[in-house]
């Protein structure tokens, strides 16, 4: 036994049994402290005092009865062994006790002073046993954690590469391809993705099992994420001839969850319904909302696939499980998206299920907690009335087609009202920029949201003015989003005053004047590639130049110093993992330099996000990419980075 017997807490009500057990402990354990009290809520008290070697437990006290008195107790002291003692010689009560926890179920009157101290002794081996066991198997977890990561951090690299050549490829900037090579690229392509996904499965079902999935709710449209999701499978629906289809109950609220993780669950599902739905068949995502569940929106993704067997129904959430009967065995996973769907569902605090009958198809359902309409935004004030750190811009053009424009009415009131109606706070300011001649309306939206809460307004914005029959006609639509960190207000300045003094600031600056944020960026800025892998540099080179960007290279931390200071880059792309000094260092040194620190340096890098991002963010960098990021990605990423600053401190954030 590692622990002396030196402090026991006796929790007994009966004064008789009471004084007879702590004389018998006396008896045969010396320097034994026996503390006794009479009441639950003493005995919780002074646990919180003192954590004790023990816990001898009576489950019937005056304020506490049964089963419920222990997980109390047990909740109180989780790594303290607890010995139940009870006037009654119940072996259901006894194996319930064990089984939920306690070390031991002795009857009182059935031992003398020896067997209870011996009994104390093999419940205090036992609870360190216990404790042993539970330390092993986290170290187990832990071990694990770090060898996928440090596998993943290897595979991503030359998955980047084979990414950026096959993209190269198919975008013809290695010349004319025939029908058939492209056929054969695509089919290449389709098999990097699904690795990149495998990957990525892999690491989340063992952040899942260790308990480090990280969340961020927020106020959200379950809409705008279900559409989202069905656009990203619209087109293998369509090549698999499976229709794809949203019924949204009207009355759907905003829900409180991470949006990019609700967007993980729907793809999950989707990804498994058109896997096993035939050509001709349906799948259906739709929201419900019950009159007995008002706290929930009920999510359903339904298929006419083959169904699934009572077998599979117990199964289907577990890792690694594959059903037999996949229609599409192409796109055959792991087995890990619906385990990693479930784990993600429960640490929102929904629930998830399936209903299946054979031949006839499945549904898939969860639940996501509704949260209310005044609390979708991070708000600009905090409760104790000072500014937040962070508001985002949403600039909307509309850039009026020649053969309209001089019929445009001036409808711009019209617009700033559609505008206004999706905006969810009066704490958001939207208002219209001067007129530039340049045949185009240009809007701005100061939002009280970071860079994820302004998407989904975006977003909002977007969908609605595109309905409107008279905009969709007449203009041509482009959005773009940054974040911006405000300003110190000054003594007795008020919150409206310096969001307005903002506004004013922001109209005439570039931002404003020089059109849409992407095409404001300077084509012949010099980007510098900072990365150890030839293969990966020349891939970024190729790519980079054919969007008339200049380019120069660096292999390691102190090289990219050097290049730095020589080439003066308008932007730095960086690796972490980077022999001599890696770009942790790189980025210390560009933020202590004063000629430096102004460049914005976009990390892109094979690490996990969920545990480098933050730290790399904190460390200077402008924006963070997990390899192989996405062409399109990281291009718009590069483009809104250097476009012209406004006032005030700006970052940018993707995932």
């Amino acid at each position: 036994m590692d622990k002396p017997l030196s402090h026991v807490l006796l929790i007994e009500d009966n004064p008789g049994d009471a004084d007879l057990i702590r004389l018998r402990l006396v008896e045969a354990i010396s320097d034994v402290e026996v503390n006794c009290v009479d009441r639950l809520t003493t005995g919780l008290d002074s646990i919180e005092k003192k954590q004790p070697s023990l816990v001898l437990l009576d489950l019937n006290l005056p304020d506490s009865k049964g089963a419920e008195t222990f997980r109390k107790v047990l909740s109180r002291a989780p790594g303290t062994p607890v010995v139940i003692l009870s006037g009654q010689d119940d072996q259901e009560l006894a194996s319930k006790a064990v089984h939920q926890g306690a070390q031991d179920y002795l009857v009182k009157g059935d031992f003398d002073g020896k067997q209870l101290a011996r009994a104390m002794r093999y419940a205090m081996d036992r609870q360190a046993l216990l404790t042993s066991l539970d330390m092993s198997r986290k170290q187990q977890l832990e071990f694990k954690d770090q060898f996928l990561s440090h596998v993943s951090h290897e595979l991503r690299t030359p998955l980047t590469c084979i990414h950026q050549f096959v993209s190269i490829l198919l975008d013809g900037l290695a010349g004319e391809l025939k029908s058939e090579q492209r056929d054969h690229l695509e089919t290449a392509m389709r098999s990097v993705n699904q690795l990149r996904h495998m990957i990525g499965d892999l690491l989340e079902a063992t952040r899942a099992e260790s308990g480090k999935v990280a969340l961020s709710p927020r106020c959200m449209s379950i809409a705008d994420a279900i559409r989202q999701a069905v656009a990203m499978f619209r087109a293998s629906a369509e090549r698999k001839r499976v229709g794809l289809e949203v019924a949204l109950d009207v009355r759907t609220p905003l829900v409180y969850a991470d949006p990019g993780r609700i967007v993980q669950v729907l793809t999950n599902l989707l990804d498994n319904a058109i896997k096993f739905t035939p050509p001709d068949g349906s799948v259906v995502v739709s929201t419900r909302l019950f009159e007995t569940d008002k706290e929930f929106v009920y999510v359903s993704v339904s298929d006419t696939g083959r169904g699934i067997s009572r077998e599979g129904i117990n199964l289907i959430f577990e890792r690694l499980y594959q059903d037999a009967n996949a229609i599409d065995d192409s796109r055959k996973g792991l087995g890990l998206g619906l385990y990693i769907a479930k784990q993600l569902v429960q640490r929102g605090a929904g629930r998830i299920w399936v209903e299946s009958q054979a031949q006839q198809g499945s549904a898939f359902s969860f639940t996501v907690p509704v949260f209310s309409l005044d609390k979708l935004l991070v708000p600009v004030v905090s409760d104790g009335g000072k500014l937040r750190d962070v508001i985002s811009l949403i600039k909307i053009t509309l850039k009026h087609r020649s053969h309209v424009a001089v019929n445009w009415d001036g409808s711009q009131q019209q617009c700033l009202e559609l505008i206004q109606s999706c905006l969810y706070t009066g704490r958001d300011l939207v208002m219209a920029a001067p007129s530039d001649g340049l045949n185009q309306d240009s809007f701005l939206v100061i939002a009280s949201a970071d860079m994820n809460g302004a998407a989904v307004i975006e977003k909002r914005i977007s969908d609605q003015l595109h309905l409107e029959e008279e905009f969709k006609t007449a203009c041509t639509l482009e959005t773009s989003v940054r974040e911006m960190q405000l300003p110190d207000a000054q003594a007795g300045e008020s919150l409206e005053a310096v969001v307005h003094g903002i506004a004013e600031q922001i109209m005439h600056s570039p931002f404003m004047q020089n059109g849409n944020l992407s095409s404001a960026s300077n084509s012949k800025a010099k980007i510098l590639i900072v990365d150890d892998d030839p293969d990966l540099r020349r891939g970024l080179n190729l790519r980079l130049r054919a969007n008339h960007y200049d380019t120069a290279y660096a292999t390691d931390g102190f090289s990219a110093i050097a290049m730095a200071q020589k080439e003066k880059p308008d932007l730095i792309i960086l690796d972490i993992g980077l022999p001599a000094g890696d770009g942790f260092v790189v980025l210390d040194r560009l933020q202590q330099s004063a000629h430096l620190s102004s460049i914005p340096v976009i990390v892109l890098t094979a690490r996990d996000p969920q545990f480098n991002r933050e730290r790399t963010m904190k460390a200077g960098a402008t924006a963070f990419l997990q390899k192989p990021a996405d062409n399109d990605e990281l291009l718009g990423v590069i483009r809104a980075t250097l476009a012209p600053a406004w006032p005030g401190t700006m970052s940018h954030a993707t995932n």
